[in-house]
């Protein structure tokens, strides 16, 4: 498969979003315009986006809501379970670990760390928050696939560093600062600053 580029990867879960949606509403069929107003796009480029992947629907019907997102789910992966452990047990990690959201979706929370020591022996949402000098042993128990860092941004790349060594080759940065991974760990930042001056240069500049 060719590379495919993480703004396509982006618009499929926001389709997959809308059509999870619209089957709620008890549609059997959708077109490409519909799909297209969703992810705040063309009906040209949600073909575009499909055709990486195969061919659907039929022309003049439109694709059929079940079976596209089952195909949507299998291209991104969501009909495996991944497991999660999240480091830093803050504001932004709790509020993670206790969103219930993630199990719908396929990801479970195994494992929350912290390294304020005061902090072991609390739960969030049935899960042990331990203490951070457990991360090896845990990660090579629990095998989690994904890491997910909410910590202060002078400790991310060392914690980085140590998920990336017991093995894990996905993490989510919450922390305000660029890291550096070893070639073949996929990383994504969310900086929510940055998120919020792209709203703010929306509102000042409406005709943008």
């Amino acid at each position: 498969m060719k590379h495919i580029a993480d703004s396509t990867v982006r618009r499929l879960s926001l389709y997959l979003r809308f059509l999870e949606e619209f089957e709620r509403q008890g549609h059997d069929t959708i077109s490409s315009g519909e799909l297209a107003r969703s992810g705040g796009t063309t009906s040209a480029q949600v073909r575009k986006d499909l055709s990486f992947f195969g061919s659907f629907g039929k022309r003049g019907l439109g694709y059929a809501v079940t079976d596209l997102i089952a195909s949507l789910r299998r291209i991104l992966g969501l009909e495996a379970r991944w497991p999660v452990i999240i480091i830093g047990a803050g504001k932004i990690g709790a509020a993670l670990a206790q969103y219930r959201g993630f199990g719908v979706h396929g990801f479970d929370v195994v494992g929350v760390y912290d390294a304020d020591p005061a902090r072991v022996g609390e739960r969030l949402a049935g899960i042990l928050d331990q203490l951070d000098a457990a991360l090896e042993g845990d990660i090579a128990r629990l095998q989690p696939r994904i890491a997910v860092l909410c910590i202060p941004g002078e400790a991310a790349q060392g914690q980085l560093d140590r998920v990336v060594k017991s093995g894990i080759r996905a993490v989510l940065n919450f922390a305000p600062t660029a890291l550096t991974a070893p070639e073949g760990v996929a990383v994504r930042t969310v900086n929510m600053a940055t998120e919020l001056e792209v709203l703010a240069f929306a509102l000042t500049n409406p005709e943008a």
